[in-house]
């Protein structure tokens, strides 16, 4: 692909009104409880960018997309994009009818959805240009990408939340980028890609989707407890940055490759006491880059050493369960991994040191004892109150790399050719390589735009393409 930029100021976009897509068919009127895990992703409002080139001539030549052209509709099939998906969405919120309604709080304090029909937002967009001078957002340009999310609000007058919304842009080209927003209070991401397979298939023309929608969130509630599993990090000890707080944050996305993948696993090898049971098996990608990453924010943050810091990362439970989920929940289904250190411990000791204490969290985190804790820990606290999820010293992590089968997704233009998130300044998401990339992975981030600068020269020594560097000694 080209390396065509375009300056985000040239950009205009016509937009059109704000309307809500209903379920195709009557739905319950009731009134849905949610999960102990949901309660706890609260006010948390997800979105992702899904790129798709024109199909106009030969779908695999970039060529066609230059062409000065103003037709918004797929000129191969006469096909409208905006409507074929707003159409799909219909049927498939007839499945999925608790995501037409809203989130409101009762009178317990407790939220529930009102399943009222009331439909998803949907915004269509005209942008004044072609993907392609946007190079499909294949430069992972953040600040650009930023333009094509959804900026109408997640709730309604009365401050009832919305459980989806979906912006559409069209370009001049044929091609378009849907931004999907979802309330993580009932949804997570594997959810969310169990229903946008499901409104593909229902766009492809079949009658009902493969994969049929389970509710069943009461399976996930835990009990009030006396002794919860706790937050093992006390703000009374919790690090501070100099750069922190802070209004000015910046985004950036890093491609780490393969070999510098290869790199850095063989470097934290070198050291490693086989004896170790913990580390019998290879350190995987996830585990390396999680500790290389959380001391790179320490040091660019300039934590103060004797403070504590913690890696909150977030893992999936489904599989996990003595008694599985069925393959058609789509609610929340994760559980947090807390891993703490002295910002001392993490910025001098070898790094296999912090791969190994990740490894040791996330293998805890797998038994049916810790997933029944947690529950019981968020029922007693849904709100995280005794978190600061905006704190310097917390880094918070996620893996989109198994989410679910995002190649299945096709409205009838093929599958996306690019998909990114839109940035939350208190998470780092590690992504699949995009289709310009042979392997290795992608790092979306926010940070502080003062400590900017440090992160990326500590992700530039990590994608640097010399040997001779040894990541576990350098201070």
């Amino acid at each position: 692909m080209a390396s065509n930029k375009k300056n985000a100021n040239l950009l205009s976009f016509e937009n059109k009104e704000v309307v809500f897509i209903k379920p195709s068919n009557l739905t319950p009127s009731t009134i849905l409880s949610l999960s102990s895990i949901d309660h706890s992703m609260m006010g948390f409002f997800a979105q992702s960018l899904h790129v798709y080139r024109s199909l106009l001539g030969n779908p695999n030549s970039s060529e066609d997309d230059d062409r000065n052209t103003t037709n918004t509709i797929n000129p191969t099939t006469k096909r409208d994009p905006a409507k074929v998906i707003t159409k799909a969405l219909s049927k498939a919120l007839f499945y999925y009818y608790p995501l037409a309604g809203k989130l409101v709080k009762h009178g317990d304090g407790k939220l529930r959805i009102n399943c009222t029909s009331d439909g998803v937002p949907f915004q269509e967009v005209i942008c004044n240009c072609n993907l392609s001078s946007l190079n499909y957002l294949d430069n992972d340009d953040v600040e650009i990408a930023k333009h094509f999310g959804i900026d109408f609000p997640f709730e309604d007058e009365h401050g009832n939340q919305y459980l989806m919304a979906l912006k559409l842009t069209k370009f001049l080209c044929g091609g378009f980028i849907c931004a999907w927003g979802v309330n993580h209070a009932v949804i997570d991401g594997t959810g969310k890609v169990q229903f946008l397979v499901a409104l593909s298939e229902l766009a492809a023309g079949e009658s009902e989707p493969s994969v049929k929608p389970v509710w069943e969130r009461e399976r996930l509630v835990g009990k009030i407890t006396s002794h919860p599993l706790g937050i093992p990090m006390d703000n009374a000890y919790a690090a501070v940055s100099p750069l922190m707080p802070t209004t000015d944050y910046s985004h950036a996305c890093f491609r780490v490759n393969k070999e510098s993948i290869t790199r850095l696993k063989r470097s934290l090898m070198e050291d490693i006491d086989h004896s170790a049971v913990a580390l019998k098996k290879r350190f995987t990608t996830f585990e390396c880059l999680a500790a290389y990453i959380w001391r790179a924010r320490a040091r660019a943050l300039k934590l103060n050493e004797d403070g504590e810091t913690m890696l909150l990362i977030i893992v999936g439970l489904r599989q996990r369960l003595e008694d599985p989920l069925p393959s058609g929940y789509y609610g929340n289904g994760v559980v947090d991994v807390y891993v703490k250190l002295t910002v001392k411990q993490l910025k001098e000791q070898p790094l296999f040191e912090v791969v190994k204490r990740i490894r040791e969290g996330l293998i805890a985190s797998s038994s049916n004892d810790y997933i029944t804790n947690y529950m019981d820990t968020i029922e007693n606290d849904p709100l995280g109150d005794n978190l600061d999820y905006e704190s310097a010293a917390l880094t918070i992590l996620t893996d989109w790399r198994y989410l679910g089968s995002f190649n299945k997704i096709d409205f009838g233009w093929k599958k996306a050719v690019n998909m990114m998130p839109v940035p939350l300044k208190m998470m780092c998401d590690i992504l699949p390589p995009n289709s310009s990339m042979r392997g290795g992975v992608r790092f979306f981030t926010t940070q502080p735009t003062t400590a900017m600068p440090k992160f990326k020269e500590e992700m530039k020594l990590l994608m640097t393409n010399d040997p001779t560097i040894n990541f576990q000694s350098r201070l």
